[in-house]
């Protein structure tokens, strides 16, 4: 995938950041890149989560990072586990963060960073107890 914003060797690094941010905790991080999308990211987020059956894990703790990065748009989707334990306001401070550091062009440092916060966030109210199965794959995926 030619993308112009990260490049071959940040995207691995981001999936080891991912893999590195659910190593202490039950929840699923998935970073998603959207190319084609021109009118609502929102609801193309929505989509994106159900189709990568991040509804599906068994404590519904998922968490979703949809990028337009031509559009400066990122969607941060926690699904209903997630929502019951994490207060909105943390939500909307990564949000601010992640966009504020895409304004400056730093799409690889915002976006690790908040993979990594997003991790710690999930171990504590998703920490491991016991086998840690990885129910979705850690892989950036584009559209």
């Amino acid at each position: 995938m030619n993308n112009r914003f990260l490049t071959n060797q940040q995207i691995s690094s981001l999936v080891e950041a991912i893999q590195s941010a659910e190593e202490h905790s039950s929840g699923e991080i998935r970073v998603h890149i959207d190319s084609n999308t021109e009118d609502d990211n929102a609801k193309t987020a929505f989509e994106v989560f159900k189709e990568l059956c991040m509804n599906k894990t068994t404590e519904r703790n998922a968490v979703l990072f949809h990028v337009n990065f031509d559009q400066k748009y990122l969607t941060i989707i926690g699904d209903v586990g997630v929502h019951e334990k994490v207060n909105q306001s943390y939500w909307d401070h990564l949000h601010d963060y992640i966009t504020s550091e895409f304004a400056k062009g730093n799409y690889y440092k915002a976006l690790k960073s908040g993979i990594l916060e997003t991790g710690l966030e999930l171990k504590k109210h998703f920490p491991v107890t016991g086998e840690n199965p990885n129910q979705l794959s850690d892989e950036i995926t584009f559209s």
